[in-house]
């Protein structure tokens, strides 16, 4: 097939797959008339690509699985170097999660703060020549 077939059928751009070409990460066969000709093993390569892709991988993580594929294996993850790969991109993910929890915690605790404070002002506004509630920013509160 050619290339803006192969495109189509991947749901990508003809340019995706010239930058994956000089990626070195989709063969470049041409036919007798320097046209790109592609089959179906090179769809299931852009698949793979794809779908990693999509789940946050970036390109050149992607590499040992289409090396995997062209080895001739029916998974692209069924190889160490694939492996590797989801366990470092694992380990990558924890440490995101870790850093997005302690974030929580902190704007958790900033909120908690927050209501306290606007509790304490609200209950202050109801004793009689207590202060008039207002705002942080430094307006009334109405």
């Amino acid at each position: 097939m050619r290339i803006g077939e192969l495109a189509a059928r991947a749901g990508t751009t003809t340019r995706t797959l010239r930058y994956y070409e000089t990626r070195g990460l989709l063969p470049a066969r041409r036919d007798g008339n320097g046209h790109r000709t592609y089959d179906e093993a090179d769809l299931r390569l852009l698949e793979q690509i794809r779908t990693l892709q999509d789940f946050g991988f970036g390109l050149e993580e992607t590499r040992p699985f289409v090396e995997c594929l062209r080895a001739g294996h029916p998974q692209g993850d069924s190889c160490p170097a694939s492996l590797v790969v989801y366990r470092r991109k694992l380990d990558e993910l924890d440490a995101l999660i870790g850093q997005l929890s302690a974030v929580r915690e902190t704007v958790a605790g900033q909120l908690a703060r927050a209501e306290r404070a606007r509790e304490t002002l609200a209950a202050e506004a109801l004793v009689p020549g207590g202060p008039e509630p207002g705002c942080e920013l430094g307006g009334i509160a109405r």
